[in-house]
Order: C-alpha cells, then structure tokens, then sequence
C-alpha cells in the first residue's frame, strides 16, 4: 500500500473525494481496490453507457462483483447487450430479481408506472431498491461503484465522487466525464453501443417508461413522461424500506 493508499483507509468520504479529484478513472478504481478489499460491489442496467464502466473495471479491478437488478421489464436489445457485454468483458455478474415476478407485480398492483409518481416510486422500491439491498447483504458489500456523471441530469450536478447513503459507501469513478469524454472512450476502446443508441435514446430503462429523446427536450424528459428521472437508487430515500 503506498502513501496515498495508506492516508486514503481511514478517510472519510470528503477526503477520499479531494484525492479522486487528482485521478483518472482507473487510478480511482485501483484506489477502491486496494483500500477496500473484499468490500467493493459494482452495478450496471446495460444501458447506453455502461460499457463505460465495465471496461474500466475489466482492467483495473476484474475481480469486482458487479450486479445487474432484472426487472423483468427491460428491453429485448438491454438483454442481448447484456450477454454481449459480460462476455466481452468477463464480468462477474450477479443477477438479482424483484421479489415479486413482472406477471405477478401487475396481477396484484397493476401497471404502478402509470400510477403516477406515488405509483411510479413504489414500483422502483419493488423493482429496484429492494433487489440491490439483497445484492449488498448477501455479497457482503458496504462499498458500492456506480457509472453515475454529474451531466447526466440536474440530479447528479452536484454529486460528490464519494459519497455515503445511509449504510453505504457510494464512489463515482467517472463522476467528472462530459459527454465528450464518455465519447472519446467509448471510440478509443472500440466498445460498442447498446442497440437503441441509434434510434435516438440516451438513457436506458424499461420498456414502458423509456423514450427516446424528444426533439429539443433533455434527458430528464426521456423517462416516465418526464416526470422522475431516478429510479430510486441513487437518491435518498424516507421511506423505511430503503436500506442503501
């Protein structure tokens, strides 16, 4: 462990922040792996840019779980993107489903994603929040890596690299990327695009809730209508289900 890894095990998330501040992406990824071994956990949806990501820990931190929360709802070109990449990449991949199966969420709840926001919220909390606690209890990770870029919606503008949600550590190797970045790497290190790139969508979530972007519209406008962006995950939550 060098100096910097060895002032960096005892930091605090703002600490942690200043130094990823000094860093490329890889350098911050090999910090994570050698300042918390056995504790890291990354995700990815498969959606327009995670080949970012996973190329970066492929090279940098291979051995990283990586978790991929099935909805049930997603794409047929999400899925085939998702074999694609895992195999390019050899991820180790863990899957992790809904409690409830996509028949059965719509047997008892109905579509909750036209519910409004009350119903769209309860469905991330179904969908999403509570197979990702699942994925962190039973990996037994406290520190999870996210492709999150702070361009990517007003609500990541301010997002530090480092960060703690309720019981975890969240780190953002690629926080700082603009668009111009994401793009240059994706060319440099020929990965290839998820299939509904091309059909003008930016962002990438299930079938009923995603778009394409709307002709002088934004990100934010591509998902439930344009009425909520996140789809849980990364936001704090009141809610007591909500362990992150």
């Amino acid at each position: 462990m060098n100096e910097l890894e060895q002032k960096n095990s005892g930091a605090s998330p703002v600490e942690i922040s200043s130094d990823f501040g000094r860093m490329d992406a890889g350098e911050r990824i090999r910090l994570l792996r050698e300042i918390f071994p056995g504790r890291l956990v990354a995700s990815t949806s498969f959606g327009i840019q995670s080949a970012l990501l996973l190329d970066l820990i492929s090279r940098h931190a291979p051995e990283i779980p990586v978790v991929f929360i099935d909805t049930g709802f997603l794409f047929d070109e999400t899925y085939r993107y998702a074999e694609e990449l895992t195999d390019r990449f050899g991820t180790d991949l863990r899957v992790y489903l809904p409690a409830l199966s996509a028949a059965r969420l719509q047997a008892l709840h109905g579509n909750l994603w036209k519910q409004g926001k009350e119903g769209a919220d309860r469905y991330a909390t179904i969908t999403k929040i509570e197979p990702m606690n699942r994925a962190l209890r039973e990996i037994g990770a406290d520190v999870w890596v996210s492709g999150l870029r702070r361009v990517q919606s007003k609500t990541r503008a301010d997002r530090p690299f480092v960060e703690k949600q309720k019981r975890t550590l969240k780190a953002y190797p690629i926080l700082d990327w603009t668009d111009e970045d994401a793009s240059r790497y994706f060319s440099e290190a020929n990965l290839p695009p998820h299939p509904l790139a091309a059909r003008g969508y930016v962002t990438m979530g299930d079938w009923h809730s995603t778009r394409p972007i709307p002709t002088g519209g934004a990100a934010e406008d591509t998902r439930f209508g344009g009425t909520k962006y996140e789809c849980g995950l990364h936001l704090d939550s009141g809610s007591p289900d909500f362990q992150i």
